[in-house]
């Protein structure tokens, strides 16, 4: 079974076909703070939800890269924080034989696309274990995130090349 599994990975190595695999998804770091608990817990009051998401990549070999999706969640009665949680969910993915150009986008796009799922579901069981009704994250749009991001980026290095980026 192993000489199995080990030949198609072969195969796709040698071959000029253009491949992309998952090596690992894992979940990388997972916090909660109750900083206010008990007494805040003795509050009856619907909590108003904080979501923020971010995305990271780093390069880790020729055609191998880390992609780490963090959120931090913020739940807060009043003014005060009934619980804090910073997740990161991250995996490995290999690329070989697809164009520069076009590991951009899956970088950005389909790597967050397939982590954020195991993202939710982690967020959704602390909360649950930490006492709480779960909080089902909403879907992400990564393909909007992503052009928001070149937008952004595009806007900054214009500004740059004006002289009129200020510190």
């Amino acid at each position: 079974m192993t000489e199995q599994s080990s030949a198609p990975q072969e195969g796709m190595d040698n071959s000029n076909e253009p491949g992309f695999r998952i090596q690992r998804i894992y979940l990388k770091d997972l916090s909660l703070e109750q900083p206010n608990a008990p007494q805040i817990l003795m509050v009856a009051s619907e909590p108003q939800i904080q979501v923020e998401v971010d995305i990271a990549v780093a390069p880790l070999t020729d055609g191998i890269f880390e992609v780490a999706l963090s959120s931090t969640i913020t739940a807060k009665v009043d003014t005060k924080v009934l619980f804090l949680i910073e997740a990161k969910q991250a995996g490995i993915f290999e690329f070989s034989n697809i164009p520069a150009e076009q590991i951009d986008p899956m970088l950005g796009i389909a790597c967050p696309t397939i982590l954020y799922p195991y993202l939710r579901s982690n967020i959704a069981d602390m909360i649950s274990r930490a006492g709480f009704q779960p909080i089902h994250l909403n879907e992400i749009n990564f393909h909007g995130m992503y052009e928001h991001r070149l937008m952004q980026a595009q806007q900054v290095a214009a500004a740059e090349s004006k002289g009129t980026l200020s510190n």
